[in-house]
């Protein structure tokens, strides 16, 4: 029976008095099919009820189990213990996010600022009598940011977040372009000042750890860049888009 070995960080950072320490558990499964979230159900169910992990639709499309897996950002149940290189399993929290304990970030702050830009649709004219239509054209744009799915995994990785507290960061300003690009939106000048300035797109260095950093393989650079193109255009000639 194949086996796994998880090296998990643990710490509880409100017991001031125990030092950060990593925990070993060997992990028997049948098959090909154990993702990572799954080895952390059986240790935390067989091997160490205390282990503490956020999870929430086992497929890949709430980003709530995003960790740090044998170096690299992914999805802890989409990753397949069989796809990493060995059978070694190192697990960490998200780096650089604060920690509530083991696996949990606290993601107040992250959430905070993706509120910050009213991700949501606005329309400010009268409600239309039947739905609002879009081409394939204008619902084409919206193909790479819709698929978001806020995980953390971008604002992690971005130096410009390490270095400026208060900078939105890649997946605020990402789902800022989102609506941005929606042809039924009627909100771009009750936006631009919320993103076109030092705390927003003009902190961006392009990077790019963000790209690289993904596990939807999005590009929040793009849409940045994006961003700030459109409020050159709006500052100098006044145009919505």
């Amino acid at each position: 029976m194949p086996e796994a070995i998880f090296r998990i960080k643990r710490h509880d950072p409100h017991k001031k008095e125990e030092a950060p320490r990593w925990d070993e558990f060997k992990v028997q499964y049948e098959g090909e099919n154990l993702t990572v979230l799954e080895g952390l159900f059986y240790i935390q169910e067989n091997l160490d009820g205390s282990l503490s992990f956020r999870y929430c639709c086992r497929a890949s499309i709430c980003g709530s189990c995003a960790m740090y897996i044998n170096g690299a950002y992914r999805l802890a149940c989409q990753t397949n213990v069989r796809h990493l290189t060995g059978n070694i399993v190192t697990v960490e929290p998200m780096p650089r996010l604060p920690l509530v304990k083991d696996l949990v970030c606290e993601m107040d702050d992250f959430f905070a600022k993706y509120e910050y830009i009213k991700p949501w649709l606005i329309r400010n004219s009268k409600d239309p009598d039947r739905e609002i239509m879009q081409s394939p054209a204008d619902r084409h744009k919206l193909n790479m940011p819709v698929d978001c799915i806020l995980c953390g995994c971008c604002y992690s990785s971005c130096p410009s977040v390490w270095g400026e507290d208060n900078y939105l960061g890649p997946a605020a300003l990402l789902k800022a372009y989102r609506f941005e690009v929606d042809s039924r939106d009627e909100a771009r000048r009750e936006r631009l000042p919320l993103f076109a300035n030092e705390r927003g797109v003009y902190r961006c260095h392009t990077i790019m750890n963000c790209v690289e950093a993904c596990p939807k393989e999005l590009s929040p650079t793009e849409g940045i860049q994006w961003l700030k193109k459109a409020a050159v255009r709006r500052r100098l000639f006044g145009r919505a888009k």
